[in-house]
């Protein structure tokens, strides 16, 4: 299970088997069943989980009950709620695997003890949330400049792994859409 970590170090930064041996230490293995949460919203968000195989959704529920994807990470992603998580406070969001998960999990305060004892780390989290940032800088552009159909198409197209993977009435909260919406843009597509 941690040679999925440690590959994806190696795409970032350099680090010898002792040292990643260290840092692996930090965490927790973990398995989380198909609809399992991870983390439910009121909760205090204590983890910061690395997807080894699987897919985990973040979601929050609207005031009138609809569930509304934010996030899906999948191997070699890392979710949390990073505001609840950096502050140990209470979450809004809810984390839940999608599939049957395997995931190395990490508490704040070891995070900040492997940060401090492996500055390696550091450049590491920069560069992976950097990455982050920048795919969430387009999605917010997309949100804006696609008509809900090209969305749809435009995820597709870039994310052809999630459709494969992800029932279809989360692909659509995630893009904002009723399932039923989805489901006519699916038959447009087809015809």
């Amino acid at each position: 299970m941690s040679d999925v970590l440690k590959a994806h170090l190696a795409r970032f930064i350099t680090i010898n088997d002792d040292e990643f041996a260290e840092i692996l230490s930090y965490f927790e293995h973990r398995r989380a069943g198909k609809k399992e949460n991870l983390l439910t919203g009121g909760q205090i968000c204590g983890w910061h989980y690395f997807v080894n195989k699987g897919i985990l959704r973040k979601f929050f529920i609207t005031d009138k009950g609809s569930e509304r994807t934010t996030e899906f990470a999948i191997e070699n992603w890392w979710m949390t709620d990073h505001l609840a998580f950096e502050a140990r406070s209470v979450s809004p969001f809810y984390i839940q695997a999608v599939e049957p998960t395997e995931l190395l999990a990490i508490s704040r305060d070891k995070q900040e003890e492997m940060l401090q004892r492996h500055p390696l780390m550091e450049k590491y989290f920069r560069c992976v949330y950097q990455k982050a940032y920048g795919a969430a800088q387009m999605r917010m552009k997309f949100l804006y400049d696609f008509s809900r159909e090209e969305l749809y198409h435009h995820f597709r197209k870039s994310q052809p792994e999630f459709l494969q993977r992800v029932p279809q009435y989360l692909i659509a909260s995630y893009l904002g859409f009723t399932p039923e919406y989805l489901s006519e843009i699916r038959k447009k597509s087809v015809s």
